[in-house]
């Protein structure tokens, strides 16, 4: 049987190791997909770690469940290979990218379309063995999406880049308030963010980061404005320029300084989408609620 080599977690908080195993052999619905590109995402660097920072000196362990040596890995894109004995074989050859954000198929969760939010859930390189490897193993067809005519780079980044930065952008579409929008921190899902919020909103779009070559590129990239949130007194300015605050503010960055900083700058009535997963912890008297 021919052998797959993987990228694999064999210790917490060390580098990945190349392990060999035999090539899987789907079942069922069941895809053999052969991998041309793996994205990176931060949160395959937490799962790396062994935890998450809750702040204050508190981890999250994402150990627990896990048997090594286990494939990271879950922004997929490849060709399929092999499929199980339901499947129609003319789907053999075809570029895909792979959904990987899979839940048991059965529970009310997974029944409502929010697989998930399943908490059987088969996240492929989260649960389940993932691309970091030469093959993965995908639990269905359906799980597989056309992306023609996109690069095939740009594909597998949106199946977890893309798909983050889209779900948080559409909370606030359709809202009443919709004067102005920022968004904070501008790694790789934040740039993405950028590109999807000028086909989503008719305002311009406001930056955030403290990086200046980040800010450059955002601006090169269509922001109308860009803040560096470690200026002295730039919350002042901020809410003089843009007469009271944002309307609406995504978080990409997700940490103790991104949200002091989307708080001190959201207008009265405003909304902050808090997508971005560093970690840490956030607290808010609660008179700022009312």
């Amino acid at each position: 049987m021919a052998l797959m080599r993987r990228q694999s977690l064999v210790r917490f908080d060390a580098p990945l190791c190349e392990t060999i195993v035999e090539t899987p052999k789907p079942l069922a619905r069941q895809v053999l997909v052969r991998i041309e590109r793996c994205g990176l995402c931060h949160s395959d660097l937490h799962i790396q770690d062994g935890y998450a920072d809750l702040g204050g000196g508190k981890r999250l362990d994402t150990t627990r469940g896990m048997t090594l040596p286990f494939t990271l890995g879950h922004e997929i894109a490849g060709v399929v290979e092999e499929v199980g004995p339901e499947l129609s074989k003319d789907l053999v050859g075809a570029r895909k990218a792979v959904f990987p954000w899979i839940g048991c198929g059965q529970c009310r969760d997974c029944l409502n379309g929010d697989e998930n939010l399943c908490l059987k859930q088969r996240f492929l390189g989260v649960s389940i063995d993932g691309g970091f490897a030469s093959h993965v193993l995908v639990p269905d067809a359906k799980y597989l999406l056309d992306y023609d005519p996109l690069p095939v780079n740009q594909a597998a980044t949106l199946m977890c880049s893309g798909v983050t930065a889209y779900g948080a952008l559409k909370r606030l579409v359709g809202r009443p308030r919709q004067r102005n929008l920022l968004l904070i921190g501008l790694g790789g899902v934040g740039m993405m963010g950028l590109s999807f919020a000028q086909a989503m909103f008719k305002q311009k779009i406001s930056v955030a980061d403290v990086s200046p070559a980040a800010r450059e590129a955002a601006l090169n990239n269509g922001a109308a404005i860009a803040y560096d949130p470690s200026e002295g007194d730039i919350a002042r300015r901020i809410l003089k320029e843009t007469e009271g605050g944002f309307d609406e503010i995504v978080d990409f960055a997700g940490n103790e300084k991104s949200m002091a900083f989307a708080v001190a700058v959201v207008a009265r009535g405003g909304k902050i989408v808090v997508s971005g997963l560093m970690g840490g912890n956030f607290s808010l008297p609660m008179v700022q609620w009312i």
